[in-house]
Order: structure tokens, then sequence, then C-alpha cells
């Protein structure tokens, strides 16, 4: 069997149980180089091979999961976070359809909600945003036309910017351009939940000069939205004046 494993947002007690207990009885790794924490590979047997997916290509990586399949070996592919989000783990399923090999995938915690934990923040707050956008600049992967960040940036939605930490510029002019105003609050997360960790709350127009400052160039997530203001509406769910299920609402 091949597992496809969320490594979580970097401390390594932020794997699942599932995944931890699969690591650990794994006969082949490969794992997600420098954006996996290292300490997770610790848990692997001494006799497992592990093979780091920096250097290797699509082909290579299916190669050794093909060889390893063969002999009966059981197989871990670490991504980091949940491989689900930017993990380009669905063409490696298709390809390892072509072979009809099993496969499963176990899910991880995402690096955005390991920074909302960092900002000791809620994404979703009434009366100021329920929805939440992940996304990411155009780089050499482009994004689709429609999904431009000044066309998302239009909902006014909490923003959660993955793979973008080398065009902060561009990014805070294309957020202005679409409706957020240059002093919306923002964020930016560096590494969440590793050691090294770094949290620095800015403005959408100072975005590229606070990253700049604290030496920030790789590695971060940038959240946008009024989510990190300080208004919002209490939720209704534990409002006294509001019945539920559950509850009569007070009659004081």
């Amino acid at each position: 069997m091949i597992y496809f494993i969320g490594a979580g947002p970097g401390a390594p007690d932020l794997i699942t149980v599932r995944g931890k207990n699969i690591l650990e009885r794994a006969d082949v790794i490969i794992y997600a180089g420098s954006l996996v924490n290292p300490a997770l590979l610790e848990n692997a047997k001494e006799e497992c091979k592990i093979y780091n997916s920096a250097a290797m290509t699509l082909e290579e990586v299916i190669d050794v999961m093909v060889s390893a399949s063969k002999l009966g070996k059981q197989i871990v592919r670490l991504h980091t976070g949940d491989p689900c989000i930017y993990g380009a783990i669905r063409e490696q399923m298709d390809l390892l359809d072509t072979y009809h090999l099993e496969y499963e995938v176990v899910p991880g915690v995402s690096s955005f909600i390991g920074a909302a934990a960092a900002l000791k923040a809620e994404y979703t707050l009434p009366d100021v945003s329920q929805t939440v956008i992940l996304t990411r600049m155009a780089g050499r992967t482009p994004v689709p036309e429609k999904e431009e960040i000044s066309k998302l940036a239009s909902h006014g939605a909490t923003m959660v910017v993955f793979l973008t930490t080398t065009m902060l510029e561009e990014l805070s002019k294309k957020l202005i351009a679409g409706g957020y105003a240059p002093d919306s609050p923002a964020a930016i997360v560096y590494k969440a939940t590793w050691e090294d960790e770094k949290v620095v709350r800015t403005t959408v127009e100072n975005i590229a000069p606070a990253a700049k400052e604290n030496g920030i160039n790789k590695m971060a997530l940038i959240l946008v939205g009024g989510f990190l203001g300080t208004e919002y509406e209490r939720s209704k769910l534990y409002d006294p004046a509001f019945s539920h299920e559950f509850r009569e609402a007070s009659k004081s």
C-alpha cells in the first residue's frame, strides 16, 4: 500500500495519530524536502529507505513507489500540511492508477490552520467574513484568469495567500486594486508552528516592507481581512436571546 500523508504545518507532534502510526511502519518514505520537519523522520524504522523528493522528478518518485510496491513494501509519500492543498498529489495518483497500484490519503493539519493558531485568530467572524479564500499569485505555475488576486479580493472575504512571498509588492497592489483599503489589517506568518515561527502584523499596503524588515522571503503565508481587526458580532449560537434545539432563549 502507498500512503499519501499530511505531515502537518511544521511541529512534529501535529501529524495525526494515524499518520504517525503508518510512518513508523513504513519501509520506504519519500518526503517533501525542507517543507517537512526532519524530526518526523526520527519515527522511521532503522531499515527504512528515505528519499528527499526535492531533488527528484515526478517520474523518479513514481519509479521508487512502483519498485517498492513490487517487493511488497509499505510506502509513505510525506507531504507538508495537508496533501490536498498545493500538494501535487493528483498527478501522482493518476500515474499510480496506470500501474493499478492501491493508495490511500491520510489528511493532515494545513499550514493555514497553523497560521490561525499562531495569530490566535478565527477566520470566520459574524458580520465580518463567513468565507475563507485559499489562493496564490501566478508565478511559474499560472493561475486561471478568473481567479486573479484582485478579482478574489473584490469579495472582501478572509484571504490566505500561499506561495507568494517573493511577490509581495505586486500582491499589495492587486489586493488594493480589488477593494481592500490600504490600511486593511494583514499578517505574515513564517513557518507556522515550527520552532522558529515568526508572526508579523501589518497592513495591506505594508506587507512587502514588513516582510523585508523581518527577514522573511520564503515559507510564509499572507493573511488579509477584517478577521484580524477588533470589530465583530457575537455568535447567535451562544446568544442568551437565541433559541435552538438544545437550549431555550432566556426570558430576562
